[in-house]
């Protein structure tokens, strides 16, 4: 294990600190491979790593679980990084040194008519044309009929994302579990949804049906799909894979929500 690439955000400051980080790790013995890293260094904040872990499921998705990533802060501490800019010799010191530890943290996956993506974060099923009309199933039963734009999905991680935009809970880490969360639910005397968000075991299936998705989208983090000629739709926690993270340090979870909130 000794292959490596480094995904950044495009600014200067990002820049350079990725040609640095490239020229200290083949001075120690790595192999710049783009192609099949072991490590992909990310430099940025929380929407680059998102980014680099979509880029890498695009490029190798049957090789995820053979890739570590590892995260360096240009901006603010983020949920995904242990160091900021100015850490940069602590943070190579600790990766050279085998110093640290691989938490491994799930991915969400959606599955319809034969079409499988996944998402760190969340996954939103939308319309924003019209009134989405959504039968929603837990684990095979039926829970509820929703109307409205649409509703999100998310991770423990994904929990401070979107979900929390929308009211959603913030999930403390190290719990197992998802959470579902209405986006602008439609509700009067003839019918209503829960019109709460639901924290759900990990193992949870959920299905969404509909007589017609036309102008719905599936987002999954940043990427979106067209879902016109689909009536079913399954979330889940991915089995196959997941994202395997080096954490450097012992960050608490409450400093880092309090930094960012």
């Amino acid at each position: 294990m000794n292959k490596f690439t480094v995904i950044a955000r495009p600014d200067p400051v990002s820049e350079q600190l990725k040609q640095r980080t490239i020229a200290d790790l083949e001075k120690n013995g790595y192999i710049y491979d783009p192609d099949w890293p072991d490590y992909c260094f990310v430099i940025g904040g929380d929407g680059t790593f998102i980014y680099a872990v979509h880029d890498i499921l695009r490029k190798h998705k049957k090789n995820l679980d053979k890739v570590h990533f590892y995260g360096i802060h240009t901006g603010t501490l983020g949920f995904y990084t242990d160091y900021l800019d100015s850490e940069y010799d602590e943070f190579m010191a600790t990766f050279l040194s085998g110093e640290y530890k691989i938490t491994d943290y799930p991915l969400l996956q959606v599955e319809y008519d034969g079409h499988k993506h996944n998402a760190i974060n969340e996954i939103r099923v939308e319309n924003s044309a019209r009134t989405q009309l959504i039968d929603v199933y837990v684990n095979g039963e039926k829970f509820e009929t929703f109307r409205g734009t649409g509703l999100c999905v998310c991770t423990q991680l994904g929990s401070t994302a979107y979900n929390r935009s929308l009211g959603g809970a913030v999930m403390q880490e190290g719990l197992d579990f998802i959470e579902m969360t209405e986006m602008a639910g439609i509700h009067h005397s003839k019918y209503r949804s829960l019109e709460a968000p639901i924290i759900l075991k990990g193992d949870t299936v959920l299905e969404f049906r509909s007589p017609t998705f036309k102008d719905a989208i599936i987002g999954c983090d940043a990427d979106v799909y067209r879902i016109d000629e689909v009536t079913s739709i399954t979330i889940h926690i991915c089995q196959t894979a997941s994202v395997h993270m080096i954490r450097g340090r012992q960050v608490s979870y409450f400093d880092r929500l309090k930094s960012l909130f």
